[in-house]
């Protein structure tokens, strides 16, 4: 809520800064044609730093664009700063399409040069192309949170891209339990083949009384 209010109290300096030093700065650039005079004022060759009254409105332009692109690309003001001013001169600009008479008589100090300015401005399609600009950041979702909610976002956002890659890194396998190697047994002596004692000669059969090769 305090953004919001600071960007309020923005927009109320940037209004003041488009009527007042923007329209003045304008009308000079103009050479006061817009009151219906000619352009006998600007210098017909040469260059216009020398005359001081188009240098004053062009630092005067320059100095309100500046502060108005501020408003609108700096990410920690509300958008509220450039966007109510923004709304404001579109809206105007709407107005003076659907009546001109109407619309340019709403215009404060109409008399000075401040309201000629202003006037200028809105005839000639500086006010209407300087809303739309301003308007923007009123349609960018990032800029209607706070730098607080920003960094929560940040900080979930970063814990779930942890955990993600987390769940796709293969965990470590656990050891198999190698089981105690059994105790010796002593080794059984074994009989060989054909009755002889391990180690040693088969023991001979014995004699069945019958005989290869002899009759009975």
């Amino acid at each position: 809520m305090r953004r919001q209010l600071i960007g309020i109290a923005l927009a109320i300096v940037m209004a003041g800064a488009l009527f007042f030093a923007g329209a003045w700065g304008y009308l000079r650039l103009l050479g006061r044609s817009a009151t219906g005079g000619s352009l006998s004022g600007l210098p017909a060759s040469g260059s216009l730093i020398s005359d001081h009254t188009v240098l004053y409105g062009l630092i005067a332009v320059a100095g309100t664009g500046l502060l108005a692109g501020i408003l609108v690309a700096a990410p920690r003001i509300s958008p509220l700063a450039a966007g109510l001013p923004g709304l404001l001169l579109l809206g105007w600009t709407a107005l003076y399409v659907l009546s001109v008479g109407h619309a340019t008589s709403l215009i404060p100090l109409a008399s000075h040069s401040f309201g000629a300015g202003f006037k200028a401005m809105l005839v000639n399609g500086i006010a209407g192309a300087a809303g739309l600009g301003m308007v923007i950041p009123l349609f960018v979702p990032s800029r209607w949170r706070s730098r607080r909610r920003d960094e929560e976002d940040s900080a979930d956002i970063d814990a779930d891209a942890d955990e993600y890659v987390s769940g796709m890194t293969p965990t470590a396998r656990q050891p198999v339990p190698v089981p105690a190697e059994l105790p010796a047994r002593p080794l059984q002596p074994t009989v060989a083949a054909g009755g002889g004692r391990p180690g040693g000669p088969p023991m001979p059969m014995p004699y069945s009384g019958q005989g290869y090769g002899r009759e009975d």
